[in-house]
């Protein structure tokens, strides 16, 4: 896996599952696999019950790419260190969930390998949360500040850093209120806009700001979130990605 994907489906989003594999099924119908490139946000784990499911699901579609969401990183850092379960299971982390995941080391490895971030070749740069936190694991003598951030998140999963990127992947969503910001995080990476999840809005359809230049896929997806629970409209969340116009 790069952090450059190649363009030759049309892109299909797919914001925070949060274990609503039922739903996923549902929102997906339309959308055969063999048609689409289809770009997971992260964060297909905890709320609902079949986060290990939605994982392996997400993993085996074809033509898919997975990225890491905060909530991946703390399951990961619960099944590392059991005193992080506590933690872990007051986000809403589903212990049958870690026991499935303690048994499947294939799986467990594949989850520590997720890129954090993807640039399109149309430069639109897809990533879990709407926040420059990211810029963190930027260094001065970084040609490719996307690949680099990769490198380091993969680097920090394989040395019990999971607590820093929780930390990272968990920012707000900033680039509704300071497009500022977000100018600066689209010219540090090369990019023209971005695609991101993590903090749901109530649009009925992924929502857009400043022009185009960042959209939050994060409808509430999950009938078992806590602190949103509605039935959200399925394309709020699951939405093809429209193409940049010139």
């Amino acid at each position: 896996m790069t952090e450059t994907a190649e363009r030759e489906l049309p892109i299909l989003i797919v914001g925070d599952v949060h274990g609503d594999l039922e739903r996923l099924f549902q929102a997906l119908k339309p959308y055969p696999a063999a048609e689409w490139q289809t770009i997971f946000l992260g964060d297909l784990v905890d709320y609902g019950p079949f986060g290990v499911g939605a994982l392996r699901y997400a993993r085996d579609r074809a033509n898919s790419i997975v990225l890491l969401g905060n909530h991946e990183v703390a399951m990961l850092e619960a099944l590392r260190d059991p005193t992080r379960i506590g933690f872990w299971m007051g986000i809403g982390g589903q212990r049958h969930d870690l026991d499935e995941l303690a048994k499947d080391a294939t799986l467990e490895q594949w989850m520590r390998q997720r890129p954090a971030l993807l640039r399109l070749p149309d430069r639109t740069l897809v990533q879990h949360c709407g926040s420059d936190s990211y810029a963190a694991l930027v260094e001065q003598r970084d040609a490719d500040p996307v690949a680099a951030i990769n490198v380091r998140v993969r680097e920090l999963l394989a040395n019990g850093g999971e607590a820093k990127l929780w930390e990272l992947l968990s920012g707000k969503n900033i680039f509704t209120t300071q497009p500022e910001r977000l100018d600066r995080w689209l010219e540090l990476t090369g990019s023209r806009r971005v695609v991101f999840g993590h903090n749901p809005h109530r649009a009925s359809k992924p929502e857009i700001y400043h022009g185009g230049r960042a959209i939050n896929f994060d409808g509430g997806f999950s009938r078992f979130h806590r602190k949103f629970q509605r039935h959200a409209p399925l394309g709020a969340t699951v939405a093809p990605l429209t193409p940049i116009s010139d």
